[in-house]
């Protein structure tokens, strides 16, 4: 499964929120189910970063974000991220996709 969480960040708070973006990646990779992540920042509006990050499947994920470590170092800046859907299945050729339907109670 793959993670993607945008952030809009302001010019000046760039290289804190750089390094506490660095931070909490770190915590991530470190949990059970972790595959790879990369961060980056957008070319033609510098002032929007992004954390992506891949996982074995949607239960290491959630696993990782209630663990202590994560919710003590991570969570408070992940929840600083545009609010918007940052779950995704990856959709390769021949696989079986999951039921279209909202997750969100509304």
């Amino acid at each position: 499964m793959l993670v993607v969480s945008r952030f809009r960040v302001a010019e000046g708070e760039r290289e804190v929120f750089r390094g506490e973006l660095e931070g909490a990646h770190a915590l991530l990779a470190a949990r059970p189910g972790y595959v790879d992540g990369t961060i980056g920042r957008n070319l033609d509006e510098p002032t929007l970063w992004v954390l992506t990050t891949r996982w074995e499947h949607v239960g290491a994920y959630r696993r990782a974000l209630s663990s202590y470590d994560v919710k003590l170092g991570a969570v408070p800046l992940l929840s600083r991220a545009v609010d918007e859907p940052s779950a995704y299945e990856v959709v390769e050729p021949g696989t079986v996709l999951n039921i279209e339907s909202s997750r969100s109670i509304g």
